[in-house]
């Protein structure tokens, strides 16, 4: 009799706790949501996302003037350069989007790269940079200056935004962030995509 006592007691203790702790879990999380990590992207979702118009860009060069309809339809990848010099950061960024769009394979004609001269210098990139051919350079307007200062955290040198082919800034990478996870981001907004 005890024996069986004992053992619907441990019953009764194992269906409270299952009932109990679950709400214990949910309690914990939503007090501490930032424990969790939601989704599987590597970079930071930008909520809601900031709407582009094609007039916000205005080529720095010829070249990117002749070529800044390019942005329109494809997904771009851009370096925001703050300072009037790109510095070391700002050229590891530029080499990194180089090579994430050289990982992309067969999806590279879906990819634009863009470095966003918030104030241009003279000259605004260093060498290499300024004869890439595939690097469009285009000042912002003043409106997408200021929604970028309030809106996104780009405050050091180095970080990456994307932009979908609707012209939506839809997420961004602080400096020092890992080429392969921006593929693999890339890759999966690629597959899913109906647009661009």
């Amino acid at each position: 009799m005890n024996n069986q006592l004992k053992k619907n007691r441990i019953t009764i203790l194992v269906i409270f706790a299952m009932s109990v702790i679950p709400f214990v879990i949910a309690w914990f999380l939503a007090e501490n949501p930032n424990k969790v990590k939601l989704g599987t992207n590597n970079g930071e979702l930008i909520t809601p996302p900031v709407t582009t118009q094609a007039s916000d860009f205005k080529g720095y060069d010829a070249f990117s003037a002749d070529n800044i309809k390019e942005l329109k339809g494809h997904w771009i990848l851009i370096n925001v350069i703050g300072q009037g010099v790109c510095e070391q950061a700002c050229q590891d960024g530029l080499y990194k989007t180089q090579q994430i769009t050289l990982m992309m394979g067969k999806d590279i004609a879906r990819i634009r790269r863009l470095a966003l001269l918030l104030e241009p210098a003279n000259p605004p990139l260093p060498k290499p940079w300024q004869e890439d051919a595939r690097l469009l350079k285009a000042v912002p307007s003043q409106t997408l200056k200021d929604t970028l200062h309030h809106s996104i955290h780009q405050s050091e040198p180095g970080g990456l935004l994307i932009m979908d082919p609707l012209g939506n800034l839809m997420m961004q990478y602080a400096a020092g962030y890992d080429p392969y996870k921006v593929r693999n981001d890339l890759s999966k907004l690629l597959r899913i995509s109906q647009i661009g």
